[in-house]
């Protein structure tokens, strides 16, 4: 089972690969905000309970989003694999996922990076917000935080799967073509190690 997470700051392109990762390995996209809107939409038991944390201003706890992460693997534990986007974002996350996986049989097979310049990163996201509607594509004050906030909480998790030989730096810079076979070729180097 090749289950990847794909990581990098906002605006790094992770939506847009995913997507061409999907469709070349026919890996299902788990998204912990797709997950978790699509479990209170549904009505479950995860849902509400998840619903009344956010609608206080909480963030869900860790141990929520797993157990919606394991409906979803056990739901396509037939396939080939998943790609992971949005999560994990903290080493204490990225290790529960680890327990999740090995208590299903598997376990992740790379971390994936984009690595792209923050001035790239800011007029990426400027750009996009031009269509997007995105208010938080619209600012430049905003994107710098959300970047800081990333480089300050999340890029943290690199370490991680550094520490296990699974993290491929990959370089973000290119047409989203050139980009995708970098990924394709770090994906055949995890997979042949």
């Amino acid at each position: 089972m090749l289950n990847i997470v794909l990581f990098g700051p906002p605006g790094a392109g992770k939506g847009t690969q995913s997507q061409n990762l999907i469709d070349k390995y026919g890996l299902v996209h788990l998204s912990t905000g797709d997950i978790l809107r699509g479990e209170i939409k549904a009505g479950t038991e995860l849902g509400m309970e998840a619903k009344k944390l956010m609608d206080r201003g909480e963030l869900v706890p860790d141990e929520v989003v797993i157990r919606m992460i394991s409906h979803r693997i056990e739901e396509h534990k037939h396939g080939a694999g998943f790609i992971f986007d949005g999560f994990p974002r903290t080493q204490a996350q990225a290790k529960a996922l680890d327990v999740l996986l090995e208590l299903k049989g598997t376990e992740i097979t790379c971390m994936l990076a984009l690595a792209v310049p923050d001035q790239e990163l800011i007029d990426r996201l400027l750009e996009r917000g031009k269509t997007s509607g995105r208010a938080d594509d619209q600012n430049q004050e905003i994107i710098g935080n959300r970047i800081s906030v990333y480089n300050r909480d999340t890029a943290p998790v690199k370490e991680y799967y550094a520490a296990q030989g699974k993290l491929h730096d990959v370089d973000g810079l290119g047409s989203i073509e050139e980009i995708t076979d970098r990924l394709a070729e770090a994906i055949e180097q995890a997979t042949e190690a």
